[in-house]
């Protein structure tokens, strides 16, 4: 009754002499102090996971038990965690919380927000341990180890096309379906990829950027530059005429 009595006059008896914390109840202060003994009485019985709070190890065992009590009303989305559908339900309602400080970017998630504010402070946390590549997400780490194995996890089912990558099998499948996204403004082109309109426009705007470094031939593609110096490779069989 008397802990009662203090949410109800908003009085906060018991206080951390640490950070000035604040709370209404002494088991709380004792949970709370964990924060800074780094004591974790809570131990998972199947794993080794350890906490400092009974709740938090209740919420963790669901993750052994399948248990998902926390369901969205809107979609059929279940999770053992009321934080999780809390956050859930902003990709329904499109509340975003979340803002950076530098540009208009907004989100669901503070992990999110986190991550995209890597992009201003050029912070890059994950390394390859195989090579000097840096990158701002762990995703794209795991994307680019992708190089150096022979892993192709993404497979295309028309064709058995693998790809080390989801955009990339994304870009392939339009070769099954016809779908075709880039459209030339100029002519009536039309591509299954960016980087075939891009070429393209060279056509529109006369660009050459790939050139011979062996004589004065420019062209628009890769591959025709390619094929060219075929020519220089062909011990006295021909004189490169640009």
């Amino acid at each position: 009754m008397k802990t009662h009595m203090r949410i109800q006059t908003g009085e906060r008896f018991y206080k951390c002499e640490v950070c000035g914390y604040e709370c209404y109840h002494t088991g709380n202060l004792k949970t709370h102090m964990r924060i800074h003994t780094g004591e974790k009485p809570y131990k998972c019985e199947v794993c080794s996971y350890e906490c400092n709070n009974y709740g938090n190890l209740k919420t963790h065992m669901r993750k052994h038990s399948g248990e998902k009590p926390y369901k969205c009303e809107v979609c059929y989305y279940e999770c053992n965690n009321y934080g999780n559908l809390k956050t859930h339900m902003r990709k329904h309602t499109g509340e975003k919380p979340y803002k950076c400080e530098v540009c208009n970017y907004e989100c669901i998630h503070i992990g999110n927000l986190k991550t995209h504010m890597r992009i201003h402070t050029g912070e890059k946390p994950y390394k390859c341990e195989m090579c000097s590549y840096e990158c701002s997400r762990s995703g794209m780490l795991k994307t680019h180890r992708r190089i150096h194995t022979v892993e192709k996890p993404y497979k295309c089912e028309v064709c058995g096309c693998e790809c080390k990558r989801s955009d990339s099998l994304k870009r392939h499948m339009r070769i099954h379906t016809g779908e075709r996204l880039y459209k030339c403004e100029m002519c009536v082109c039309e591509c299954h990829q960016s980087g075939d309109l891009k070429s393209h426009m060279r056509i529109h705007t006369g660009e050459k950027p790939y050139k011979c470094g062996m004589c004065s031939y420019e062209c628009n593609q890769s591959g025709t530059l390619k094929r060219h110096m075929r020519i220089h490779t062909r011990v006295g069989l021909h004189k490169c005429v640009p």
